[in-house]
């Protein structure tokens, strides 16, 4: 353990969250004499944040408990680009109107987790507050900011990058588009430290590039200090990253993944994860995180089912997470179904059970679904089903593997 003097790097610290920082004395000298705004950024390249981005939205939660500013950066502008940062290839091009509607989304996730002000109010100095960088990037002029921001920026160390070095070593395009991205992300670090006297910025470790040339930038135009911080990346016991299931990706939204299948995933935790999800992912004081992370044998199921319920209370909110927490008592101890599981329609035409799963998001493809009936993994009201063409009613319960299970509706 480091010797910060800091509450608020002995707190990101003692829960896992340090990675890498361009001035640890330096930032733990300020974060202990005022208050300092710091800053994330998030493109918004679908409807909804997944697990994956979850990290990051906890580093702002707990800059604020430590007394400072969290400010959610949506990248509007940036997000027309695309982050080319360990991509294997260039990302979509969104149009406007879809990036609009994304950020819409997006927005509403931050509110459970940060304190924001009351709408109209000025808000205190550690409330959060969210900007979109469309507002600053889509009014810049071409050659002026060649002139006077692109002349900071040594293209040969840009190619040193790992999150550049890695593409070009497998011989994979890089497009002059993509490449401006990292000029763009440092862009919006000085432009933070004008607007709002941002003095952090924070990310994965796979921002560590794009961070660094935003710490560089700030000093050369303006004389600034400011630092940067990465968490480690997140992955699971096995190496697989975090965040990913057989059924896509964890949404954090409620309309895109129902509050039971939200509560599964961090349920269904290794045994090896579980300490590690604690710490990064509930407010749990770490004496009953390192008393739920000795538990073995069966116990651990117990320290499971309390990730669960923190970690859904957070986002989805204490409702869902005791309505999920319910269901699956019902499901797995009772072997009662409940209104709580995930649902799928009918339909005037009705459902086999191939379109019941894929309907479910249990499986993400006909083919999937063929091979788990042949391994006799889907059962229909507790009966093992075969024929994909098996059609259903109404209150019938299909259970997908052990422990995903859905309800067929009218």
């Amino acid at each position: 353990m480091s010797n910060y003097q800091s509450d608020l790097l002995r707190l990101l610290e003692t829960r896992g969250y340090i990675h890498q920082m361009t001035d640890a004395e330096g930032l733990d000298a300020l974060a202990g004499k005022q208050v300092v705004p710091g800053y994330i950024g998030f493109d918004p390249t679908a409807p909804s944040l997944h697990v994956g981005h979850l990290v990051s939205i906890m580093m702002l939660r707990q800059l604020q408990k430590a007394g400072h500013k969290p400010i959610v950066l949506m990248g509007g502008g940036t997000g027309k680009i695309g982050d080319p940062s360990f991509k294997d290839e260039a990302r979509k091009l969104l149009t406007t109107d879809i990036i609009a509607d994304n950020v819409a989304s997006i927005k509403r996730v931050f509110e459970r987790f940060l304190t924001f002000a009351p709408e109209g109010e000025e808000g205190g100095p550690t409330d959060a507050i969210m900007l979109d960088n469309a507002e600053w990037l889509d009014r810049l002029e071409y050659i002026p900011f060649l002139r006077d921001i692109g002349q900071h920026f040594s293209v040969n160390r840009m190619l040193s990058f790992d999150s550049v070095k890695t593409r070009l070593d497998r011989e994979q395009s890089l497009s002059f588009l993509e490449f401006n991205y990292m000029i763009l992300q440092a862009y919006d670090f000085l432009e933070l430290s004008r607007r709002s006297a941002c003095r952090l910025q924070m990310g994965g470790s796979d921002q560590w590039g794009n961070i660094v040339n935003g710490v560089e930038l700030a000093r050369r135009v303006d004389g600034q200090q400011v630092f940067g911080l990465t968490t480690p990346l997140l992955t699971n016991a096995d190496g697989t990253k975090m965040g990913k299931t057989v059924g896509g990706a964890v949404w954090l939204n409620e309309d895109q993944l129902s509050h039971y299948d939200y509560w599964q995933f961090w349920r269904n935790t290794a045994d090896a994860d579980v300490a590690n999800r604690l710490r990064l992912f509930t407010d749990l004081p770490m004496d009953e995180v390192n008393r739920l992370a000795a538990l073995e044998g069966a116990e651990i199921n117990e320290a499971k089912k309390i990730l669960a319920n923190e970690a859904t209370a957070l986002c989805r909110g204490l409702d869902a997470a005791q309505a999920s927490a319910e269901t699956a008592r019902k499901t797995f101890e009772e072997g009662a179904s409940d209104a709580n599981l995930p649902t799928v329609s009918l339909g005037a035409e009705g459902l086999t059970v191939v379109q019941a799963v894929t309907g479910l998001g249990f499986a993400t493809s006909n083919k999937e679904v063929r091979r788990k009936l042949g391994e006799n993994a889907i059962k229909l009201n507790g009966e093992v089903v075969t024929d994909p063409a098996a059609t259903l009613k109404a209150g019938d319960k299909l259970s997908f593997g052990a422990k995903k299970h859905g309800l067929i509706v009218t």
